[in-house]
C-alpha cells in the first residue's frame, strides 16, 4: 500500500467511528470534545461543534429546521417535494448542474468544520460550492427536512488499484421503493442517483456506472466508452454520524499528502458534460471530447469563477488562487 494511503488511516483511526443506531435525526446544541486528535502524532486544536448539527441523534431531542426554500431556490429547484424517488432525482439533477464542486477555502488557508448551519451559509447564503463533506452532508440534511429516510456512508477513494482509508469520501443512502445511492459531492461523477441492486449498468453522459459487491462491502465502478471498468470508491452500508468524519475532513485539507491541498479545483456539471477551473486550467468536457487552455490572468480567473460557477471571490484571494493554482503548480 501506498505510504500517504497508510498515513491517512492512521489518522483516521484517531476518531470515533462506531456505527449509529439507524433511529434519529439532526439535532442542536450538540458538543464534540476534539482534544484528544492528532495529525501526524501532533496533537491539534478542533474548533467545538457547539451549536452545529451532527446526524443520527434521536428526534425527541429537539429539531432543527432549515430554510428550505431558501436551498430550494439556490439549486433553482422548482419541482415537487414530496419524498419519491422521483423527487429524489430531480433533486439530485438540479444540485449537480449549479452547486460546484470546489476547493478553494482550502488553498486559501479557511477552515472547513462539520457545522451544517455554518456549510448552509457558505453554500446556500454565499452562493458558495465545496467538497464531498459540506456538498453531501448539506444535501442529506435537505433530503432529511423533506421526509426522505437518508444515511451518511463512508467511502474508500481507489488509487490505483486499491481502496484508501474509511471516511475518505462520503455519500448517501436513501433507501426508497428502489434503493439508492446518491452523490453530490464527488466531482466528475454520476448526475443522477444510482440504484444498489443486483450489478445493474446504468448509462449517464456516455459513460457506464454500476454497484458490484466485495465482500461484504460494494464497490462504484465507471465504463468510459472503450475502456474497461474501473473502481471508483468502496463503501459498507453502515450508517455514520457527520461528527464521524471530521478527521479525514481535516486531514483532507491540512496534508501535504491529500490531494486537496496539491491543487486548486472548482468544476460544475452539465448536460452536456462538464467544466472545470483547476490549476489555471480551464478544461471543458462533453461527449465529443476536451478542450483545456491556461488563464492567462487573475482578472479573467475571477472573471470565471463569478459567471461560469457562480463564486464571487474578493481580488486578494482571486489572486492567491491564481498564484498557488498557476501553469507551474498544475
Amino acid at each position: 500500500m501506498k505510504r500517504h494511503e497508510s498515513k491517512r488511516r492512521e489518522h483516521v483511526e484517531k476518531v470515533g467511528s462506531e456505527p449509529a443506531d439507524g433511529k434519529g435525526h439532526l439535532v442542536g446544541g450538540l458538543t464534540r470534545n476534539d482534544a484528544n486528535d492528532t495529525i501526524r502524532g501532533q496533537p491539534v486544536e478542533r474548533p467545538s461543534l457547539v451549536g452545529c448539527l451532527v446526524f443520527r441523534v434521536p428526534r425527541e431531542a429537539g429539531t432543527i429546521t432549515m430554510e428550505l426554500d431558501a436551498y430550494l431556490d439556490r439549486i433553482r429547484y422548482r419541482g415537487r417535494r414530496e419524498p419519491t424517488l422521483d423527487t429524489l432525482v430531480r433533486l439530485h439533477r438540479a444540485h449537480m448542474f449549479t452547486v460546484p464542486f470546489e476547493n478553494l477555502d482550502i488553498p486559501l488557508k479557511r477552515p472547513i468544520t462539520l457545522c451544517l448551519p455554518e456549510i448552509f451559509d457558505k453554500i446556500v447564503t454565499a452562493g458558495r460550492g465545496g467538497f464531498c463533506y459540506e456538498l453531501n452532508g448539506l444535501f442529506a440534511w435537505l433530503l432529511e427536512q423533506l421526509g426522505f429516510p437518508v444515511e451518511l456512508l463512508s467511502a474508500k477513494v481507489f488509487e490505483g488499484e486499491q481502496p484508501g482509508p474509511d471516511f475518505d469520501h462520503m455519500l448517501l443512502h436513501v433507501p426508497l421503493e428502489t434503493t439508492m445511492i446518491a452523490d453530490v459531492g464527488f466531482g466528475d461523477s454520476f448526475v443522477e442517483p444510482l440504484p444498489l441492486e443486483g450489478e445493474r449498468e446504468v448509462e449517464q453522459g456516455g459513460r457506464l456506472y454500476r454497484v458490484g459487491e466485495a465482500g461484504p462491502e460494494h464497490v462504484l465502478e465507471r465504463k468510459e466508452p472503450g475502456s474497461d471498468w474501473r473502481a471508483r470508491f468502496q463503501f459498507a452500508l453502515t450508517p455514520r454520524r457527520f461528527s464521524d468524519f471530521a478527521a479525514m475532513c481535516d486531514y483532507q485539507q491540512t496534508s501535504p499528502r491529500s490531494s486537496f491541498t496539491r491543487k486548486t479545483v472548482c468544476s460544475l456539471a452539465r448536460p452536456d458534460g462538464r467544466i472545470t477551473l483547476s490549476n489555471g486550467r480551464l478544461i471543458t468536457t462533453t461527449r465529443d471530447g476536451r478542450t483545456e487552455r491556461h488563464i492567462a490572468s487573475a482578472e479573467e480567473y475571477g472573471e470565471l469563477l463569478s459567471t461560469v460557477f457562480g463564486v464571487n471571490l474578493d481580488q486578494p484571494a482571486v489572486q492567491r488562487l491564481m498564484t498557488l493554482g498557476g501553469p507551474g503548480q498544475a
